[in-house]
């Protein structure tokens, strides 16, 4: 017997809130939810909630900008470039 015990938990490292849920802070957003007084207690997984749906919020925006910015091309020029050096 190694004197270790039966076969515990081996713990990992140890993730941050934003590396398992989100790419924004959920910490920042949890201390600035509960800073702001927008209610008495904050609930743990209101600031994950939230960091997603900020997070949805700026892919859909930069989806449409995306597309407008296409959409929105001006026709093509001749490259300069290759006439100026032949």
């Amino acid at each position: 017997m190694s004197g270790r015990g039966k076969g515990g938990k081996v713990k990992g490292k140890s993730k941050t809130r934003s590396s398992r849920w989100s790419s924004l802070p959920v910490g920042r957003i949890h201390r600035l939810l509960r800073k702001g007084n927008y209610a008495e207690r904050v609930g743990a997984g209101a600031p994950v909630y939230l960091a997603a749906v900020l997070e949805y919020l700026a892919a859909e925006v930069l989806e449409l900008a995306g597309n407008a910015a296409r959409d929105n091309k001006r026709p093509g020029y001749p490259q300069t470039s290759s006439a100026r050096y032949p």
